[in-house]
């Protein structure tokens, strides 16, 4: 007789905090697992060997001395994958590095710095991971469970298995579940990528899962080929089945995967983000003592090398790509609005070079009111979150978004468009509830009414203290979420082990 539920869970996925991280990704991949593990399981992690990790001594990876390596097929040649080992801190989840100097001894992750573009071979490298990886488990020949794939960097992995190790006794029950972290970013490439995965020709077809408006799609392909599709957030799950502008063009697909399909707010680990204990930020404080906030933010303002203010004065902190999902343009619009107004900003981010420059210039001019740092700095994220009073968020879509979280848990209010996880984590203010702001159209005039109403409530310091508190109070970690996961793996291994049973 089986077991009744999962344990193996194996994911893979293009980043992982602490090693490689560019988005939200990362960080909820990073901390999965060891929620996971907490529950009983015994999750393990495969991502790319970028140059950049390897370099990195605090990470301790060595190679892996199991399986040290194995030459891939790549169309009419190989390449080797180099294997190394290690594991997440203070945890017993195993991390598997696949390397390849052809691939991955490069400078960025996704996008060549040089020229800020993606690589031109990302469906040839991504391919080779999936590939490799896939390859690994054999080689490692420990049970699997459940595959969990995140995004399109992995999207082919369920395709692979069906049509490349159907026969393979290895994977005959091994279920898959495909979560999407961002549409928008969906893997298109040239039909010629499916020779570098030996998908054979046949394959692709007019409406078949790997045919995209005769280009293949991973992201499409991995929506209908794994067995459960989840999203990040409920309220982006039903968005992107309603049309173009959240579905980017793959609503239909998605609906037809509706009864398959779900949505599982991210949580953020406590243990990195927590005011109490957090060593980047100058003071700790929490719901019962407030006081460090006030430090916290004094220094902020001296770092920034904003004007020292008198009375309350709210500071207001944005940390994010700057891309057009997030709303730049709409700040771009108020701007005028927003230095009228009695308050400071600190921005910090980096992305868009048309956004890029249109903060400089913003930051020139207005000095007094507004600072920014075109970088990614991930104390000084911390630093802004402990120290800011508010947070803005006025994004187009937001699958989920983890500041607005992070913001919560440190006391500073967030305001956001009422989209996706944007939606299910922050609740509209009301004077004996609620722990944010939102407003619902896309639209400068609707952020500022939004803007304009936290300026009011904070002019009254103890409903302020208050919103914070109930802001504080509330619990995002990762424990729910893990079991809403556990509830996904579960089903998928039922429906694998019930149809293996039945074949028998």
């Amino acid at each position: 007789m089986p077991q009744k539920d999962p344990s193996r869970i194996v994911m893979f996925s293009a980043e992982v905090t602490p090693f490689a991280k560019v988005g939200g990704m990362g960080d909820v991949v990073g901390a999965l697992p060891k929620a996971l593990e907490k529950l009983g399981l015994n999750p393990a992690v495969v991502i790319p060997a970028y140059a950049s990790v390897l370099r990195q001594k605090q990470f301790d990876i060595k190679p892996c001395k199991t399986v040290p390596g194995f030459n891939v097929r790549m169309g009419n040649k190989t390449e080797r994958a180099r294997i190394f080992q290690t594991r997440l801190n203070n945890t017993e989840v195993d991390v598997y590095l696949i390397g390849s100097h052809k691939y991955f001894d490069r400078a960025g992750i996704y996008d060549n710095p040089d020229s800020g573009e993606g690589y031109g071979d990302n469906g040839e490298r991504f391919l080779f991971f999936m590939k490799s990886g896939l390859e690994l488990l054999l080689r490692l020949a420990i049970p699997v469970d459940i595959l969990h794939c995140h995004d399109s960097h992995t999207a082919l992995i369920p395709g692979i298995m069906r049509i490349k190790y159907n026969r393979n006794p290895f994977f005959k029950n091994v279920g898959t579940l495909f979560t999407i972290h961002n549409l928008a970013y969906q893997g298109i490439y040239s039909p010629q990528v499916l020779r570098f995965a030996g998908i054979d020709g046949e394959h692709f077809y007019p409406m078949s899962p790997f045919e995209y408006w005769n280009r293949v799609n991973f992201m499409k392909a991995g929506i209908l080929m794994a067995d459960k599709v989840n999203t990040v957030s409920q309220t982006y799950a039903v968005e992107i089945q309603t049309g173009p502008e959240y579905g980017h063009g793959l609503e239909g697909v998605l609906r037809s995967r509706r009864m398959d399909l779900s949505g599982i707010v991210n949580g953020i680990d406590y243990e990195e983000w927590n005011p109490e204990t957090d060593p980047f930020i100058p003071a700790h404080f929490s719901s019962e003592d407030l006081s460090g906030k006030e430090k916290c933010k004094k220094y902020l303002q001296r770092h920034f090398k904003l004007p020292p203010v008198t009375g309350r004065v709210p500071l207001i902190g944005i940390v994010s790509r700057l891309a057009d999902q997030k709303g730049f343009e709409l700040i771009a619009e108020a701007v005028p609005e927003i230095v009228a107004l009695n308050m400071q900003m600190v921005i910090l981010g980096v992305g868009q070079r048309k956004y890029h420059d249109l903060l400089q210039k913003i930051a020139l001019r207005y000095s007094d009111k507004i600072a920014v740092r075109l970088e990614f700095d991930d104390e000084l994220a911390h630093k802004i979150e402990a120290g800011c009073d508010m947070f803005l968020m006025p994004s187009r879509y937001e699958p989920c978004g983890l500041s607005q979280l992070i913001s919560l848990k440190y006391g500073t209010i967030p305001i956001v468009r009422a989209t996706g996880g944007l939606a299910d984590t922050v609740a509209p203010y009301e004077k004996e509830g609620g722990t944010g702001f939102r407003f619902d159209g896309y639209s400068a005039k609707e952020m500022m009414t939004a803007l304009k109403l936290a300026l009011s409530v904070y002019s009254k310091a103890d409903h302020w203290r208050k919103l914070m508190v109930r802001a504080m109070s509330e619990d995002w970690s990762w424990n729910k979420s893990a079991q809403q996961y556990m509830q996904i793996y579960r089903s998928i291994y039922s429906k694998r082990h019930s149809e293996a049973a039945f074949v028998t």
